[in-house]
Formats: C-alpha cells, structure tokens, sequence
C-alpha cells in the first residue's frame, strides 16, 4: 500500500516540475503556493504543527497562528518551484545579488585557516541554497542531508542537490557519520541542519521543553577542535535571500567531554531558537521535534 502511495506522489510531482520549467519561476512560485496553502495540510499533520506553535509561543491567538501557517505554506510552496531553477541559482542567472551575504569576513576566515568547521542552520527561507552558497564561496564542503521517504522521489532530489547545491552529499546516518569524519579528515567543513527530531537521540531543552537533538556537531568540534559557525537564512520577499553567517559558538574542551557536548549541545539550541522568534513565518513547523 505504501509503495502505491509513493508512486501516484511522485507521478504528481514530477508532473508538477514538468509544468513549472514550462511556465517559468514566477508562475511556478504562484502556483505551487497556492497549492500548499490549499492542500498541505494532507501532507502533514494539522495537530503536530499547532502544538509546536504553542510550545514557542505560548497563549498564541488562533489567528497569529494561521498567519505563521499560512505564510510556511507559501514559502514551502515556494522551495519546491525553485528546485526546478537550481541551476539558474547556482550560475546567478537570475541576478548576481539575488542572494546578500552578511559575515563574510567569517568565511573569509575559514578560508584563510585552512581548517574544516561546522555550518549550522534550520529550515529557513529556502534553506537548500545554504551550501550552495557556501560551496560557490570557496568552501570545500560537504553537506549532510535527510533522504526522503519516498524511494521513487529521492533520487531526482539526491540528482538536483549534487549537480547544483553541493556535489558532496552525505545521507545522514551511522554510515553517514563515520563519511563525515572522512571528510573532515580532508580538511573539508561540513553543513548541516540541526532543527530536524533525529529518531531516538538525546533530548536537550528547546524552547524550554526537551527535544530529541542531534549532538553531531558538538561531537565533531570537540573531537577535530573544529568553529561551530551558525547561518540564518531569510527570504527577504518573494524572490531575493539574505544568508546572515553569525560568529562561532563559544565554547572551552574540558576533560568532561560529556559535560562539553552537553553545553555545546544546549547553546546550539539557543541559537536555532534565535532565528525561529527572528522570523516564525519561515521556519518549517511540520516536523515532530518535541515528540
């Protein structure tokens, strides 16, 4: 049953890319907005999205809330029509300011040390274009990704992502843990986003409420005494980006390296929840972080 299921899915959507090449990325942006906004809720559940809207904003009206609802929808419908011109991204076609960095002296850094970090985010604005970015900088990266569920789907999206977003793509993992540290032993950083529920992993307060939490990043800094470096990114209005590359975490190894991830962990938390409260229209409230 499931595998039926995944089949009239993924007819569907690449229908739907077949369509939007056609019309263009304005249109296509439109049309899978409007598709979102009307029948996203099918997709996913109605009842995990609400509840961790009230775990951030306590006492929120019913109608703030639709407008956060609403407004991930339109930028999920959004994302999903940009797939289709990945590649008119990755060679500026559309505009050479189409994405504004802020921190670059940061990168700048990076590239002058000659040492991998870590690249932190969550899934803001069109959070795809986040190693991209970074990859056209002069970062060597690798980028650790979530496959999809859909097996008939994955492949196109694994396709698009290392053509055009960043050829080294990791799946996430125990396999995928043991390539990272290969990387990384290359003197590659690596990218990846921390705002995901990891199946059973440890819990760590966000937003004051344990939530099941990766500790990948704060066991790689201490291990390859690597800058964990947090990146927000922002769709400014419908078409233009603002990728802000935020200072390293703090942080001091000690001889507790369990106390260590641990505080590493929690400041990691704090800092994704910096950028749900900058801006909670874009960050995707569909994943049961807080099951």
């Amino acid at each position: 049953m499931k595998i039926l299921k995944y089949i009239f899915e993924a007819f569907f959507f690449y229908i739907l890319f077949f369509i939007i090449k056609i019309l263009g990325i304005k249109l296509g942006r439109k049309i899978c907005s409007f598709l979102f906004l009307k029948f996203g809720i099918f997709f996913r559940s109605k009842n995990i999205i609400n509840e961790n809207i009230s775990n951030v904003f306590k006492n929120i009206s019913k109608e703030d809330a639709d407008i956060i609802i609403n407004s991930m929808w339109e930028n999920y419908g959004y994302i999903l029509a940009e797939y289709m011109y990945l590649d008119k991204f990755r060679l500026n076609k559309f505009s050479n300011l189409h994405v504004q960095i802020k921190g670059k002296e940061i990168l700048d850094n990076v590239l002058k040390s000659k040492k991998p970090s870590i690249f932190i985010s969550g899934h803001f604005g069109n959070f795809e274009l986040m190693a991209m970015e970074l990859e056209k900088y002069g970062i060597n990266l690798a980028a650790i990704y979530r496959p999809l569920n859909n097996i008939f789907l994955n492949p196109f999206m694994i396709y698009l992502r290392k053509k055009y977003i960043c050829k080294n793509q990791i799946a996430k993992g125990v396999s995928g843990t043991r390539k990272v540290i290969e990387y990384i032993n290359k003197n590659y950083s690596v990218a990846l986003m921390v705002d995901q529920r990891l199946g059973e992993s440890e819990r760590f307060p966000f937003f004051n409420k344990t939530a099941h939490t990766t500790t990948l990043p704060a066991q790689l800094a201490l291990k390859f005494e690597c800058n964990i470096i947090p990146i927000y990114f922002e769709r400014k209005d419908i078409s233009s980006f603002e990728m802000e590359v935020l200072k390293p975490i703090e942080f001091h190894k000690t001889n507790d390296l369990d106390k260590d991830k641990k505080n590493i962990t929690i400041k990691i938390n704090k800092e994704i929840e910096k950028m749900v409260i900058k801006n909670p229209k874009q960050w995707i409230w569909t994943h049961g972080r807080w099951k």
